[in-house]
């Protein structure tokens, strides 16, 4: 079985590993120049989390995420499974209470607890959600780790291919173009996604932190040598110039809010993307002759990419049991 892969974000990459551990000889194409240069997997927060996912997607996100907690260990080094502590500001606690009820799998800490877990938050917070079972990995160097791995199994990505997917010579096809796909999906639509990282030796923290506020929910993901991901805007546009001054002002605000030493912190990138979404926000499988999109991941795509790219192999393979349910 010959499969070319089209699209080397988070998505194909993972789909190609699994086409080739069943066998498939696969070729990845992609039209960025170098690796992240065309996927908003690059600017991912990395987050395990199905349980915390809970509170606002669909039960199917929970059910299939978990899937990514077994396969990212076992496929790349580097992923941190230390769980996600959720807080709020005293004036919020009540969102907290709200969350805990639209998910389960978390235990309540109080101010000790915290501090016993992130010794930096000592103080800050009466009360915290933990869920000690989700994990994180840096998307940049989980990219990079697949596309090793690829390599080492024979597996070539070429870059700089703005391909014609019906032009392509292979017995099937798989479309994971993300965004890019959207003449091909008319139901697809794009969601902007803002981030930036910063960089302070002043604070550490261990595991995601997510800040609940009515109106700024927020992210925070620690990576190497100081770095820090922050990130939560959801804006309904595919419109992929900068970010713009209200979300950086409130993500940096509310990262100030969750210990002030963030406000003295080194600016070190800004980025923003388009999400690809379908109407009900889960990502989808169609097939058409030889071709297998899988597109619709969303906020979800290191989460989701290794139950859906299953199916995708499984419909490559025509072994469509456990693909139907997700076709549109």
């Amino acid at each position: 079985m010959r499969v070319i892969v089209v699209g080397a974000g988070v998505a194909g990459l993972v789909t190609a590993v699994q086409l080739a551990e069943r066998g498939a000889s696969v070729d990845v194409v992609d039209r960025g120049a170098y690796l992240g240069a065309a996927s908003c997997s690059w600017f991912a927060g990395g987050m395990l989390a199905p349980w915390c996912e809970a509170e606002s997607a669909e039960p199917a996100v929970t059910h299939l995420g978990r899937m990514a907690l077994d396969w990212w260990p076992a496929h790349i080094a580097g992923t941190v499974a230390l769980g996600t502590l959720v807080v709020a500001p005293p004036r919020d606690t009540a969102e907290l209470s709200r969350f805990s009820k639209r998910t389960t799998d978390f235990e309540w800490l109080d101010q000790d607890a915290v501090a016993r877990l992130e010794p930096d938050l000592d103080g800050r917070f009466r009360k915290a959600l933990f869920f000690p079972r989700e994990a994180h990995l840096d998307p940049r160097r989980a990219l990079v780790a697949l596309a090793a791995r690829l390599e080492q199994m024979g597996v070539r990505i070429s870059f700089d291919r703005d391909v014609s997917i019906p032009d392509l010579d292979a017995d099937r096809i798989v479309d994971c173009r993300g965004f890019a796909a959207a003449a091909d999906l008319p139901d697809l639509r794009g969601v902007k996604g803002e981030m930036v990282v910063i960089r302070t030796h002043e604070i550490k923290l261990h595991r995601p932190i997510r800040m609940l506020h009515p109106r700024i929910p927020l992210y925070i993901v620690p990576r190497q040598d100081g770095l820090f991901m922050i990130g939560a805007t959801s804006i309904e546009s595919a419109d992929r110039s900068r970010i713009t001054a209200r979300s950086m002002i409130e993500l940096l605000s509310a990262a100030y809010a969750l210990h002030p030493a963030f406000g003295e912190a080194e600016v070190v990138e800004i980025g923003t993307d388009v999400r690809p979404a379908f109407p009900d926000n889960l990502p989808a499988i169609r097939r058409d002759g030889k071709i297998v999109r899988l597109n619709g991941l969303y906020r979800h795509g290191f989460l989701l990419s290794p139950a859906f790219a299953r199916m995708a192999a499984d419909a490559v393979f025509e072994e469509t049991d456990g693909a139907d349910h997700v076709e549109r």
